[in-house]
């Protein structure tokens, strides 16, 4: 099972903006009262929400509605500690050969490392290998960006339907032209709906959109990390080469486990 923590990323700076905007407003004399419009909250989530809907398949918006909790939750997967596994994998192959990975195989929670290391065990040439889980790879990377998207689209719609929230109100005020007070308080609350629109798109849509596409690139990263140490398993490499590559997919700061390092360069 791969553990997931808070993003506090996320968490922080929605956090951070929505108390900046809140304070600005204070600061200027108003109320937090004169921005909690219930009515425009539920004409700018409901109308993004039927429009996103009118514009992406039920499979898709269903799928990316799943991603909201990659959003603010990071899946916990250290490419130092893969980085270990492939390399534990590589010494049990040179030691007791390729086949004696075939029970262990059944047994890694990733798919995708299992799905490879199964590959190179049913003797599939190194070249095949590569070719097989590089199209997993894209589709991956296709599917993420198709859940992005959504989010995107949602970033799009949100100020208009503001606008057209904003737009209500008005036609609600031009009801009440005599009484001046009444026209000056309800052109207010008309504009909350705008308000709402273009928060929820720069503050959640489009940043939630980006979020996931950097989650699919670490993802991604890691997947091309895991195929080049199966495909180097299955072509014999030693297990002190394959690490020499694997550690190039660390990040700047990163560093591979040292008793574990020591251990290989000994062996």
């Amino acid at each position: 099972m791969k553990k997931s923590r808070p993003d506090f990323a996320t968490i922080g700076g929605l956090a951070v903006a929505i108390t900046g905007i809140a304070a600005g407003l204070i600061l200027e004399g108003g109320r937090l009262q004169d921005v909690a419009q219930f009515t425009a909250a539920i004409i700018v989530l409901g109308g993004t929400l039927g429009a996103v809907m009118i514009t992406t398949p039920q499979a898709v918006f269903l799928r990316a509605a799943r991603q909201v909790r990659h959003v603010f939750f990071a899946t916990a997967e250290s490419t130092p500690d893969r980085i270990e596994e492939i390399i534990a994998l590589a010494l049990q192959s040179r030691k007791s050969g390729i086949i004696s990975l075939d029970k262990r195989a059944a047994d890694i929670p990733d798919p995708f490392l299992r799905k490879a290391l199964e590959l190179a065990v049913d003797g599939m040439a190194p070249a095949h290998i590569r070719d097989i889980m590089q199209v997993d790879i894209e589709l991956f990377e296709q599917d993420a960006e198709e859940d992005a998207k959504v989010f995107e689209t949602a970033g799009g719609y949100a100020p208009t339907i503001g606008i057209i929230g904003a737009v209500l109100g008005l036609i609600q005020v031009m009801k009440h032209l005599a009484d001046l007070d009444a026209v000056g308080r309800g052109i207010a609350v008309a504009f909350v709906a705008t308000l709402y629109g273009v928060g929820a798109a720069n503050l959640f849509f489009l940043p939630a959109a980006n979020k996931l596409r950097a989650r699919t690139q670490a993802a991604a990263r890691l997947k091309e990390l895991t195929l080049e140490g199966v495909i180097g398993i299955a072509e014999g490499t030693h297990h002190w080469v394959i690490r020499r590559k694997l550690e190039t997919f660390l990040s700047p700061g990163s560093a591979p486990h040292a008793p574990a390092l020591a251990a290989v360069k000994s062996a």
